[in-house]
């Protein structure tokens, strides 16, 4: 079985969007299906990772065409502007970053990478007349990807299955964008008519699964996960610090106000904790975090921007604690960034900040790995921090995690092949 996989982001993009595709095509021979991978040809990813070459499988056949990006025409106005993981401007940006927001939030429906569709159309229709292809699969963001497979499924009735990493109109910085009553409809319009067409839709949470099946009732959940054996106790010496370790993406709405808060009334009340206290933010950090850690002023605060994917590993499994930062935003209770799962495979005491009843506390009570904090409850989190440094001054700071060995990769890919091969048979 072959099977053409539609992705923007791909090696040697760095960062969360390739992570997923990338491991699912290491692990698809091991299930009798041969991936090809079609990309664009020099992105400009924000973000650059040759270590992760090392994944991609022996003779894959990736083909690519050029993409063009209006973002570079304003490139000349953007230099002094901070953008949101998602390339939008972030908040209080200046007048030409406004107008810049509201054109491309209006005008590059469903995202500025939309005028690779009708190429990549063009090209991937004469392939596959050429190439004997079961099924085709679109990954997003960005969701123009899915419009790719949506007309070629129109016009070549092709077995299509739509991968949503991340959802469309419930992501989490949508309602922040400056659209009109117009662009949401058809916002709207587009992702229903993706959900009705594809002959699967693939999500990474129930919540997605539970607002799709509005749409289409063949949605199927395949959470990301976690690509490293789970022997994690070998040569492993944890900080000496009582370290709080956020790996990944921190920004604006990822700001976890309720930690700080507690941690500073902690350090208040006690001095042997301020001067065990370590907080460590490995990757990028919004300027509304950086206020937020300057007004509290922290004495220990480590800071590196970004380390490659194999280095993130050590980072994890030698802090005492790890962090995980939910957007305080509308959607937050689909929300399962992508980092839990490298978490739970560190079997490090996770401490989240989040939706009490949302999918990632789900999935910390049944893993048993760690606990959830709602955004507002500073006595609960003084509470949860107060146990976890309690047993780090005893030596005995660790967590019995459980079942999570269905979060590995090569699981996860196990479950996307019964269900491509599902599709192609049907």
């Amino acid at each position: 079985m072959k099977v053409l996989i539609i992705t923007y982001y791909w090696v040697p993009a760095g960062g969360s969007g390739i992570q997923r595709w990338l491991k699912f095509v290491k692990y698809l021979r091991d299930f009798n299906i041969e991936p090809i991978v079609y990309t664009v040809n020099e992105a400009k990813y924000p973000i650059i990772d040759d270590s992760l070459k090392n994944d991609v499988p022996n003779n894959l056949e990736v083909l690519k065409s050029p993409i063009w990006e209006p973002n570079d025409l304003l490139s000349i106005f953007k230099k002094k502007e901070t953008k949101t993981s998602a390339g939008f401007l972030a908040p209080n940006p200046s007048f030409i970053g406004k107008v810049m927001q509201y054109v491309r939030a209006n005008y590059f429906i469903p995202d500025a990478r939309k005028f690779w569709v009708k190429p990549s159309v063009k090209k991937l229709k004469k392939y596959l007349k050429e190439n004997a292809i079961d099924a085709i699969i679109t990954t997003g963001p960005p969701h123009s990807l899915h419009l790719i497979g949506l007309q070629l499924k129109k016009e070549l009735g092709v077995k299509w299955i739509a991968d949503f990493r991340d959802p469309w109109t419930d992501i989490d910085y949508f309602h922040q964008l400056p659209l009109t009553e117009k662009s949401k409809a058809k916002h709207h319009q587009l992702e229903q008519e993706v959900l009705r067409y594809a002959d699967v839709s693939l999500v990474v949470g129930e919540t997605m699964k539970k607002n799709y099946q509005k749409f289409s009732k063949n949605i199927h959940v395949i959470t990301n996960g976690f690509d490293y054996g789970l022997n994690n106790k070998m040569n492993v010496i944890l900080d000496k610090k009582f370290s709080i370790t956020h790996i990944g993406l921190m920004n604006a709405d990822r700001n976890p106000e309720v930690l700080w808060r507690a941690l500073l009334e902690l350090c208040e009340e006690d001095k042997e904790f301020t001067e065990d206290l370590e907080i460590k933010l490995i990757g990028k950090v919004a300027e509304e975090v950086e206020k937020s850690l300057e007004v509290h002023q922290f004495k220990n605060i480590t800071k590196i921007a970004y380390v490659p994917h194999k280095e993130v590993q050590q980072h994890q499994k030698t802090s005492q604690v790890l962090l995980l930062a939910v957007n305080k935003v509308p959607s937050a209770k689909g929300i399962i960034t992508g980092k839990i799962f490298e978490y739970l495979q560190a079997k490090r005491p996770i401490l989240a900040v989040g939706p009490e009843d949302g999918d990632l506390a789900e999935i910390l009570a049944k893993t048993k790995s760690g606990a959830i904090v709602d955004f507002d409850d500073v006595v609960r989190m003084k509470k949860e921090i107060k146990l976890l440094y309690n047993q780090y001054k005893k030596g005995a700071l660790e967590v019995n995690s459980e079942n999570i060995e269905q979060y590995h990769r090569k699981k996860l890919t196990e479950k996307l092949s019964i269900i491509l091969k599902q599709v192609v048979n049907s």
